[in-house]
């Protein structure tokens, strides 16, 4: 009985700890390569528990892994081929100004991120208003008013 217990204690590392390398893969330094990035966020690091934009530093907390149909829906990716996606929860202020005066969600607060690594060097990032979790289909996204937008980085 012990035997099956470490087996099954491994099994559930090993699991964890590949969900982990996973959701790990979209961490480090991106740059700004896309105009709205350029223009509003900048460059921006993602930490284990922490996002920095435009020097300024947000708690974050990964939720959950993005099935490929989600990342579809929010990035206009082929759902056969989509990569790696996650959400994240996190709490930017709608008055926080960001480049230019800009803001992430308007006049609401940004409660949710998205992101998908459509290859190793290329990070796209959704952010999303409202305190319900976003529903990502197709249908949801194209119709929400709750998307504040896409940006792309570079490694």
């Amino acid at each position: 009985m012990r035997k099956l217990s470490i087996a099954a204690a491994a099994i559930l590392g090993l699991t964890g700890a590949i969900h982990c390398a996973a959701q790990g893969q979209d961490r480090g330094y991106w740059r700004a390569a896309s105009n709205n990035a350029a223009s509003i966020t900048g460059d921006i690091t993602l930490g284990d528990a922490k996002l920095t934009i435009n020097f300024r530093v947000y708690p974050l907390a990964p939720i959950r892994s993005l099935k490929p149909a989600e990342i579809a829906a929010v990035f206009d990716a082929d759902a056969n081929t989509a990569g790696q996606g996650a959400l994240y929860r996190l709490s930017i202020p709608a008055a926080q100004r960001l480049l230019h005066r800009n803001t992430l969600c308007g006049t609401e607060d940004t409660q949710w991120m998205a992101t998908y690594l459509s290859d190793p060097k290329t990070l796209q990032v959704a952010f999303f208003s409202g305190d319900e979790t976003p529903v990502f289909t197709f249908d949801a996204i194209s119709n929400s008013s709750r998307v504040c937008g896409a940006y792309t980085f570079a490694r």
